[in-house]
């Protein structure tokens, strides 16, 4: 995008995130968060007793609740900071946007704010307009500047028809004119969309973090139950807890670290992929792609480079080499296609044109094209093109056995993939250039990549089975779907989803469109239609199809990140379990004194280093809630395994260390 990504602990970016960390301690919006609310209700209760009783130790207490609660906050409103920054870069794109509405008669229009467009309205935009809101082109080609949306200068083509007649609003264009139809409403735009997701305004929560949150809130219920019965217990056994240490206690039981930084995790995830220049509708989708079995990647522009390119001369027995070669150039000079231009360059580089020679072009109708040199006896007809076509024109003249070679040579290409093209000068046969897809570097690596992470792909194609066969078994995808339909793509996903798996697939055209709307993860091209934008779940405003292997891996971690976090969390909160338990108890049940591993200094200072420890975690985990966790291609059981090894054994190991010197600072410096 062309908004730059602020540093994380910018200096304005950190002080607007402590002013939103205060705002959200407004009960309305705290309760959002029930955990970091029961938290918030503990301190106004410690403060109320604290006010009462005057005491420096309750004092600190409640000042360290308090900084719980705002730092769980500071996670929060710094993710959302992140977002808001690019928001303002947005805005600017969109705000001031005028239209030049049409009327239906001719071209006359009325200039009005984008504001008053509705779905339906049809607007003219010519030569350095902004286009005033998303639609589809109905009339015209242009040249469209998008960088205010993808952040590329390049230009693009957008026309009427076809799979590029989307245009999105705040985009410029920079040549011709075109006519188009509004698709969105005022505020309903891709921009808006948009800018509602980077701010976290608009992020529902997923369907992952709705049942974590529900697990956190029923441990949290657990824990007012235990300690709820503590008193009681105490007088029991002959003593009493005071209630600040019965608070202190609640708070290092409940889950505050992960439910501070769980709505953190999500924003930011969602965060990372707009940086990617890619737009999700929802967080579903995000995490959807860190759980997909199968990938479906279109074969032309994700697999191969998109044009075929000449990889060899073969000519036919009898012919000299170098005569192909000079006649497939000549053929080529005025063929500006990529396959003709790979032509020129395989035989070793453009020559210069005969003088008086007449261009045939190409044409869907003829599939032949060439150069017609001279006049009279010594003119010359210089063909190239399919070969049943060439033989076809050229009629009358052939020789039956050059003929049969040339199809035996022909089929062998078709049977390793490549599509063969007919050489001849005059009525002789010379050979035939083979063009082949090229697959690009690096892909069979990201295949095997997505192989260890347990994602089966399967490449779809319309070309013949034998070509097909041919791509796959060179690019290392697991399977693949050839001569395929819009029918056939929709029909291959159900069968998967069929048997519990989660697809993912990427398209761009209105024939895309069901098969998008059907995958659990719908990767849409920003210069697709409108149909195919409308259908995906996530929208690549780069449009690049090999980008849905890095969606997939933004989703894993995504995915990993709240795991890990999770994970740490509760191992950490295990042990604080040992500093505080010891030191609440040891006065009632002297044998608890075995517990008390640390060796902090007094009952009072192990309280206070474990509450203020339980605090300071969780901005000290900040960096990594919203950079995530790094993610490397690996099978499940042992991302598990790491996960444990990292992250559980690290959740023990930190308050133990943490706290101890904690405990030494605060005896030593006689605040408990």
């Amino acid at each position: 995008m062309a908004a730059v990504a602020p540093s994380l602990f910018n200096r304005a970016l950190v002080l607007d995130a402590i002013l939103g960390a205060l705002i959200k301690l407004d009960p309305r919006t705290l309760v959002r968060n029930p955990v970091m609310f029961v938290t918030g209700i503990a301190a106004t209760v410690s403060t109320i007793l604290w006010i009462k009783h005057q005491t420096a130790f309750e004092g600190q207490i409640v000042f360290w609740l308090w900084l719980t609660v705002i730092f769980g906050n500071f996670a929060e409103a710094l993710a959302e900071g992140r977002g808001k920054a690019q928001a303002a870069s947005l805005r600017a794109t969109k705000a001031d946007l005028q239209a030049k509405l049409l009327s239906g008669v001719g071209k006359t229009w009325e200039k009005v704010g984008a504001s008053r467009l509705t779905v339906g309205d049809l607007v003219l935009v010519e030569t350095g307009d902004l286009i005033p809101a998303d639609g589809e082109i109905i009339a015209g080609v242009a040249s469209v500047n998008e960088a205010a949306i993808t952040g590329e200068s390049a230009p693009v083509i957008r026309e009427a028809g076809g799979d590029r007649s989307a245009v999105t609003a705040g985009t410029r264009v920079i040549s011709d004119e075109i006519t188009v139809r509004v698709t969105a409403a005022a505020g309903q735009g891709f921009l808006d969309r948009m800018i509602a997701l980077v701010e976290g305004a608009s992020r529902q929560k997923t369907p992952n973090e709705i049942a974590l949150t529900i697990l956190l809130v029923g441990l949290t219920i657990i824990f007012v139950i235990a300690v709820g019965t503590l008193p009681a217990f105490a007088s029991y056994a002959g003593g009493s807890i005071p209630v600040p240490v019965l608070v202190a206690l609640f708070i290092t039981l409940i889950p505050t670290t992960i439910s501070a930084l769980l709505s953190a995790i999500g924003i930011a995830g969602m965060d990372r992929l707009v940086r990617f220049n890619v737009l999700a509708k929802s967080g579903r989708a995000v995490e959807a792609a860190g759980d997909i079995d199968t990938l479906l990647l279109d074969k032309t522009g994700t697999i191969t480079i998109g044009d075929r390119q000449a990889s060899e001369f073969v000519a036919l027995a009898g012919v000299p080499q170098e005569a192909l070669i000079d006649v497939a150039r000549l053929a080529s000079l005025a063929d500006e296609t990529p396959e003709g231009r790979s032509v020129v360059v395989l035989a070793g580089g453009a020559v210069q044109m005969p003088k008086g020679a007449v261009v045939i072009p190409f044409t869907a109708q003829s599939r032949v094209s060439g150069l017609d040199i001279g006049t009279g006896e010594e003119a010359r007809r210089i063909r190239k093109g399919a070969v049943d076509a060439l033989i076809r024109q050229i009629g009358d003249g052939l020789d039956a056995e050059a003929v049969t070679e040339l199809r035996r040579i022909t089929d062998e290409i078709a049977r390793s993939g490549g599509t063969p093209l007919a050489v001849s000068d005059g009525t002789r046969l010379l050979g035939a250039v083979h063009l082949k897809d090229v697959v690009k570097t690096g892909v069979r690596e990201r295949f095997a990549e997505l192989r260890r992470m347990g994602i089966r792909t399967v490449m779809i194609t319309g070309d013949n089975p034998l070509t097909a066969a041919s791509i796959a078994a060179e690019a290392g995808v697991d399977d693949f779907l050839a001569e395929a339909t819009p029918e056939d793509k929709l029909e291959l996903i159900r069968k998967e989803q069929q048997g519990g798996k989660l697809v993912a697939m990427c398209g761009d055209g209105t024939n895309d469109a069901p098969a998008l709307a059907q995958s659990d993860v719908g990767v849409a091209m920003n210069t697709g239609t409108q149909a195919a934008r409308e259908a995906g779940n996530m929208v690549d405003l780069d449009s690049d199809p090999t980008k849905l292997i890095e969606i997939v891996g933004l989703g894993k971690q995504l995915l990993m990140t709240r795991g890990a976090l999770t994970t740490f969390s509760i191992a950490n909160d295990v042990a604080k379990y040992f500093a505080i338990l010891p030191a609440i108890f040891v006065v009632l049940y002297p044998g608890l004194g075995a517990m008390n591993l640390m060796h902090l200094a007094t009952p009072q200072s192990a309280i206070l280093s474990a509450i203020i420890f339980n605090a300071l975690i969780i901005p000290a985990l900040v960096p990594l809630a919203l950079k995530g966790v790094k993610y490397r291609a690996a099978p499940a059981g042992d991302l598990l395994a790491r996960n444990l090894s990292v992250y559980g054994v690290g959740g023990l190991i930190a308050p133990f260390v943490g706290i101890k010197i904690i405990d030494l600072l605060v005896s030593g410096l006689g605040l408990a």
